[in-house]
């Protein structure tokens, strides 16, 4: 019998459209999308992770192979809402509200770099190197909303307008790992210490505005600098644990055998393989063996 759980994606991948864009809305009974906003920011980020991260837990295999489909569709309709700013070229992800888009991109939408870093392996070489360009050149524009302020900590979120590559939007910063959670992806997967030296600006930048006696506290504002009195508890789950791994040689948790939750919790890649007839080999790679009819990116 399959599980109870499986239900929460079977229904939604039941009319999952070409795109695979899903509204942050879903209505529970019918299980098909509400007129919402569509997002990897806020309320939308994890869907698009897990479909992701459920297939390489399950070891890439046949089970979970509707995991692997529903993301590919997503990353098709991810590149519909990428643009660029001028005069620097910045990549970012609109929002969509909607038939229109909106020039904003939250911080947390920061995690999709390392999303695509991690899922470059399911296409062929040429697509694969395509999404990691990808994935480098959102990672700069991630890096630059922390460099565009004079706290060097990013706010919440940034508009974008012609002329004007970003602005602050929520001015706020509550020590978020998003970003530095896709350097990390990306450090294993291109060895670029360009990447380690990111992380480490961002890693002062937390030392210099964030530390207090007793922990590290929210800003209320990047561009002041005003602190507040807490500490969020993802700061050290979270962002401290991938500034870690960012300078830990890549046996720490290995991306072979470990894959981390949205929480970055690590969890083992199960142990099974597809059922295979005899002179098949085992441990099928799906995505590694699965011939494409059309390229992701099609004359991107």
């Amino acid at each position: 019998m399959k599980c109870r759980a499986e239900k929460v994606i079977a229904e939604p991948n039941k009319t999952f459209l070409d795109d695979g864009l899903l509204p942050i809305y879903i209505s529970p009974d019918r299980g098909i999308g509400s007129y919402a906003t569509v997002t990897f920011g806020a309320m939308g980020d994890s869907f698009y992770e897990y479909l992701l991260k459920v297939w390489t837990q399950g070891n890439r295999t046949s089970a979970v192979r509707n995991y692997r489909e529903m993301w590919e569709k997503s990353m098709k309709g991810l590149l519909s809402l990428v643009r660029k700013t001028t005069p620097s070229s910045c990549t970012y992800i609109c929002e969509k509200h909607g038939g229109s888009l909106t020039d904003k991109m939250d911080e947390l939408a920061c995690f999709a770099p390392g999303m695509l870093a991690l899922g470059s392996s399911v296409y062929g070489p040429a697509d694969s190197q395509k999404i990691l360009s990808l994935a480098e050149e959102l990672a700069w524009t991630c890096y630059n909303f922390y460099q565009s302020t004079p706290t060097k900590l990013a706010g919440e979120n940034y508009f974008f307008h012609p002329g004007e590559d970003m602005s602050v939007g929520t001015s706020w910063n509550i020590l978020r790992p998003e970003t530095v959670e896709s350097l990390f992806y990306l450090w294993r997967f291109t060895g670029n210490r360009t990447y380690r030296e990111w992380g480490w600006d961002i890693f002062q930048a937390f030392e210099m505005n964030s530390r207090i006696k007793t922990g590290y506290v929210v800003l209320k504002d990047v561009n002041t600098g005003v602190k507040d009195d807490k500490m969020q508890s993802f700061f050290l789950a979270e962002t401290l644990k991938y500034l870690y791994l960012l300078f830990s040689p890549s046996s720490v948790i290995s991306l072979d055998e470990w894959v981390f939750n949205t929480e970055a919790h690590p969890l083992r890649i199960v142990t099974r393989h597809d059922e295979v007839h005899v002179g098949q080999s085992k441990n099928i790679q799906t995505g590694r063996t699965r011939g494409r009819k059309e390229s992701l990116f099609g004359d991107r």
